[in-house]
């Protein structure tokens, strides 16, 4: 937007209307023409579309699919055994590190940790 032949700031605006700079910067993107993922990309002559561009060749539908999985079995363990599988898998500690860290020895870190895991690939194999 121009006033008096120089650009206008997205301020300017939202002091003129009396509204926060985000509802004027979100005002201004609505006006934006929407792109889909199937549009073919504007500078590719082999017919490659949008969606080509983010897409990978890793099967991400089973990706998502086994996180959300991994996530509700996560729910159903017990806080210790939470503990032991974020600190040892996502934290990516040792076993004797999380037996310090818990307040337990590092035998009994590996005996949840392999009855978890037992657990887990028992309902996935199920699944």
């Amino acid at each position: 937007m121009v006033k008096n032949g120089e650009e206008i700031t997205i301020q300017e605006i939202a002091k003129i209307l009396k509204i926060s700079k985000e509802e004027v910067a979100v005002a201004i993107d609505s006006g934006r023409p929407i792109e889909s993922i199937y549009q073919e990309e504007s500078n590719d002559d082999n017919g490659r579309y949008l969606i080509d561009k983010i897409s990978n060749s890793k099967d991400e539908a089973n990706m998502i699919t086994n996180k959300i999985t991994i996530q509700e079995m996560i729910k159903s363990l017990t806080p210790r055994e939470k503990e032991v599988i974020l600190l040892r898998f996502y934290k990516d500690k040792t076993q004797a590190q999380v037996g310090k860290i818990l307040g337990i020895s590092q035998v009994q870190v590996s005996r949840i940790e392999k009855r978890v895991l037992e657990q887990m690939k028992s309902k996935l194999e199920a699944v």
